[in-house]
């Protein structure tokens, strides 16, 4: 059965392909169009499908459009609320709606040969939880909790999957969500609404949750598996911030006191789920779940025993949840998510036609693994290009920026590479058999950097650049046997450093979607003070741009 999956409506669009029960390809349409997030989500965008995405994922799997068996659509237009029923302020919506009814039409112009009449709607967060709980190592049997900012009518989902096939035990209906209440606590503070709610969690560890009190009684669980969220007044808990003023304390308390009260929330959401089902598993999706500092708490606190996370919990997830549900629907149950390296990817061939066509000055490294590990030893950035691109918002070792974190100044360097706020921290990736000496209060293996971690006392001084000002990291855990070339770099590095640790950031600068191509790669790399490039097997200098020919 070949499924693709399609998410459009609202933000970050994407495409997935699930073929006989494996997950074979992923990619959000940012990757190729080079838009952040693909469009903005908002409903004169709402028509646009993500073309380049799909084409790719069939590319990718040698299969035609017209092979498909199923297209999911992650958005039920029968289940829309109009904004006038579900409180909230929209005006246009309606143009979502028709735009919905009138997706396979706009898929089937944007790919040849796709029948219009394959496409089969799925509710949005019904894909959401497909995303997390059919892709988790749990044979499809799993409680599943679902928040983000919206669907047709409910911005959240509570439920059991039991062999593939979900039942649905609570939905909180609009206008009460916590993604949207997350959203207008980042528009508030200046930040991009639908972009930047991650800024508002790393300036929150800045603040005091001193308005706590106050929200909680406006934003709570209500004890039979929902919660409400409206009524807040921002402006009379913090004066808003234009998007060039500097931020304060004031603004920091704010951001603290809405990430507590979220975090508050989703605990009792989550014990409630666990008292009601008897599971001791527990898959997320959504918006909601990309808060790791949120899902941290939920690990330690919720009564599961396990938790999975969707790396790609976002929107973009729904495409690869709704081919995952049409599959199990059709009779053939899908294997775990075995990574999130699931996009494009390009042979040495091909990488090198690009070095060549560009004209820079390269060679073929013996090991481009110890080279790497030397340079950043010295105290090199390295940008690292490398497999298959990740579906997600998270660099995982395939288009990252790398850098040495024994240097406090480091994050400060990272930061200005990469042109965004200095508050904001970069994360470290740790071999996994050294991962639980140097962190602990966090889940161990975590791959996909979806939960922050404690920094053990006595190694705060020795990672200054990846301990964030509360002492914590959001660690990405490095197992030689799923990844071997990014272990044995860290290897190398220990070896020269005695850290088993390297700074990890994802390979764009601020407001670009992270690189995708071999030339994305080669334009990041040129734009800013970046040491070398280490591109597939193939490296490049900096100063061999300087000195005008490659060392052998």
């Amino acid at each position: 059965m070949r499924v693709l999956g399609i998410n459009a409506l609202f933000h970050d669009p994407a495409a997935a392909l699930v073929v006989d029960g494996t997950i074979v390809a992923a990619a959000e349409e940012e990757r190729f169009s080079r838009r952040k997030h693909g469009k903005r989500p908002v409903p004169f965008s709402a028509w646009e499908t993500p073309d380049l995405a799909a084409a790719w994922c069939l590319r990718q799997a040698g299969v035609c459009a017209e092979d498909l068996d199923a297209i999911a659509y992650s958005y039920d237009p029968a289940l829309h609320l109009s904004p006038e029923e579900a409180g909230v302020h929209d005006p246009f919506d309606h143009l979502r709606l028709t735009y919905a009814q009138q997706a396979p039409g706009f898929l089937a112009e944007g790919v040849p040969g796709l029948d219009p009449d394959k496409v089969r709607f799925v509710p949005h967060h019904v894909a959401h939880a497909a995303s997390a709980a059919l892709a988790a190592p749990w044979g499809g049997s799993c409680a599943v909790l679902v928040l983000d900012g919206r669907g047709e009518r409910h911005s959240h989902l509570a439920g059991v999957y039991r062999d593939g096939v979900l039942e649905v035990l609570a939905s909180q209906q609009l206008p009460h969500s916590l993604g949207l209440l997350y959203e207008d606590v980042t528009a508030h503070l200046g930040f991009l609404r639908s972009s930047d709610e991650f800024k508002v969690m790393a300036l929150a560890s800045y603040g005091k949750p001193r308005h706590a009190e106050a929200l909680r009684s406006l934003v709570h669980a209500t004890g039979d598996g929902g919660f409400v969220t409206a009524g807040a007044d921002f402006g009379a808990l913090a004066k808003p911030r234009h998007p060039d003023e500097e931020w304060t304390a004031e603004h920091a308390d704010l951001a603290a006191s809405v990430q507590l009260v979220t975090e508050e929330v989703l605990l009792d959401l989550a014990r409630w789920l666990r008292e009601t089902t008897g599971e001791t598993r527990l898959a997320m999706a959504g918006g909601v779940a990309l808060n790791c500092v949120a899902n941290s708490r939920l690990a330690a606190g919720s009564g599961f025993a396990e938790l999975w996370v969707q790396p790609a919990a976002g929107d973009a997830g729904t495409a690869l949840g709704g081919a995952l549900e049409l599959s199990w629907r059709g009779g053939e149950p899908t294997a775990p998510f075995t990574g999130a390296d699931l996009g494009s990817g390009w042979s040495d061939a091909e990488i090198e036609a690009v070095l060549q066509t560009a004209r820079v000055a390269y060679r073929r490294s013996d090991d481009v693994a110890e080279e790497v590990a030397q340079c950043l030893a010295e105290d090199g950035v390295v940008a690292w290009y490398q497999g298959r691109s990740e579906f997600g918002p998270r660099a995982l070792g395939h288009r990252s920026l790398l850098a040495h974190p024994g240097r406090a100044e480091n994050l400060e360097r990272l930061n200005d590479v990469k042109g965004r706020e200095q508050f904001r921290p970069v994360a470290p990736m740790v071999r996994l058999d050294r991962a639980r000496e140097v962190f602990s209060c966090g889940p161990v293996p975590s791959p996909y950097m979806l939960f922050v971690h404690d920094v053990a006392a006595q190694w705060r001084d020795r990672i200054p650049a990846v301990v964030h000002v509360d002492g914590t990291a959001r660690i990405q855990s490095v197992d030689p046997a799923t990844e071997p070339l990014v272990a044995a770099m860290l290897t190398g590095f220990e070896r020269r450093t005695g850290l088993p640790i390297v700074v990890n950031t994802s390979l764009n600068t601020a407001g670009r979607p992270m690189v995708d191509s071999p030339r994305d790669a080669l334009e990041c790399f040129g734009s800013g003070p970046v040491d070398l490039l280490a591109i597939g097997p193939f490296v490049v200098h900096r100063r061999w741009a300087h000195e005008g020919l490659a060392r052998e």
